[in-house]
């Protein structure tokens, strides 16, 4: 039997996951969805930041526009830090598309003109 905490809303459901997958404890169906997923593929969406050529500004906020893997976590990252985006920026442009070929883009989240 695992345990997890649902973080799909505030309600915060403790959840019971079985050997079979079969989840109790959650209050509605995103937190069987979630811990279903958490214990067979985890994925998080990634926030960071990535350095910026020739602006006051050293960096700019990024993160991916999709979930990507939990155990590709570290490989984005690496990736990320060893590129370097140019003015301008704006919120929501692409600063890397399929990043890794894993059919996720790294978007802009601020702006530098």
């Amino acid at each position: 039997m695992k345990e997890l905490t649902c973080i799909v809303c505030p309600r915060g459901c403790h959840l019971y996951i079985d050997d079979n997958l079969k989840v109790s404890g959650n209050f509605c169906k995103r937190g069987e969805t979630y811990a279903i997923e958490e214990l067979t593929h985890p994925s998080r969406i990634l926030t960071t930041t990535m350095r910026i050529e020739n602006r006051n500004s050293k960096l700019v906020c990024v993160k991916t526009n999709k979930k990507i893997p939990k155990e590709k976590m570290l490989d984005v990252m690496n990736e990320i830090n060893n590129q370097t985006a140019k003015a301008p920026c704006k919120i929501g442009d692409t600063a890397i598309e399929n990043i890794l070929g894993l059919g996720v883009d790294i978007i802009f989240t601020s702006e530098v003109d």
